[in-house]
């Protein structure tokens, strides 16, 4: 009786484990979790935030644009997957790699609810970002154990794409400005700081000339630019809804003007919508 009872258990679980394959493998079309369904408790550290949404593998269409028409891409996401450093190689005779780290910044890294203005002109298409929650700063571990800050951007894109169709083989390219990852109120370890704190450590008298010491004494706002690449690999032309990849190279913080910039590269998962607007 008792290895009958193990046997239909047994049975039992097999069937339930049938059914949820099944129920997966034809789900598999539908979009990602829309977020506007859930609830606090449902996202509360969970990472559901942090992700952009989807279309599926199939969606695939074209969406032809009118020269002269007004359009809009709203509700873009550029969820950052992986992030790289290019380091100092160990032979000068090599050229310097990209390395890739550990995004430390959890559910914070991605830029979320980005738009702009698309318009076709005469080279083709070109999108110019206007606002959204277009920077994040994020901290990468480098396999050594030198952690690198910088603030992940899109402001100010201008990038451009050939053809007058918003399809699938759509690649957009160009610049964005990335803001300092410091602002003017920040204080280094020994209170120093651009408009407040003190112009030089305490107890620690200026050196004249010395380009060390003058570097960490004297903060400034640096600003940098990056370029980014994103390609459309999924579009429904009835929604407008279209989801991709990009990639961004962009400079790294320079604590204020006293470290040295190295070059991040970014890359990740993108989301959007044409509107007509």
């Amino acid at each position: 009786m008792h290895s009958l009872r193990k046997l239909l258990q047994a049975a039992i679980t097999l069937c339930l484990a049938a059914c949820l394959t099944l129920l997966t493998a034809c789900s598999g079309g539908a979009k990602a979790i829309d977020r506007a369904d859930l609830t606090y408790e449902d996202i509360h550290n969970t990472g559901l935030a942090n992700d952009c949404a989807t279309l599926p593998e199939s969606a695939r269409g074209t969406i032809a644009l009118q020269a002269g028409s007004r359009y809009q891409l709203k509700e873009m996401c550029f969820h950052p997957s992986t992030v790289a450093v290019k380091g100092e190689p160990a032979n000068k005779r090599q050229e310097a790699q990209f390395v890739d780290g550990r995004i430390l910044t959890r559910y914070t890294s991605s830029l979320d609810s980005v738009f702009g203005d698309l318009t076709v002109e005469g080279f083709g298409l070109r999108f110019k970002e206007l606002g959204g929650i277009d920077f994040q700063p994020i901290t990468v571990l480098l396999p050594g154990g030198e952690e690198v800050p910088f603030t992940f951007s899109s402001k100010l894109l201008d990038a451009t794409a050939e053809g007058t169709n918003l399809s699938t083989s759509t690649d957009f390219e160009g610049p964005y400005r990335t803001p300092s990852y410091r602002t003017s109120n920040f204080l280094d370890p020994k209170g120093r700081g651009l408009t407040t704190g003190y112009s030089s450590a305490m107890g620690l008298v200026p050196a004249g000339d010395d380009e060390e010491l003058r570097k960490e004494n004297v903060k400034r706002y640096v600003d940098g630019s990056g370029t980014m690449n994103f390609s459309i690999t999924r579009l429904d032309a009835q929604t407008g809804e279209f989801a991709g990849v990009f990639t961004a190279i962009q400079p790294s913080d320079t604590d204020m003007g006293t470290k040295k910039v190295v070059d991040v590269k970014v890359s990740g998962e993108l989301y959007g919508r044409l509107e007509a607007a």
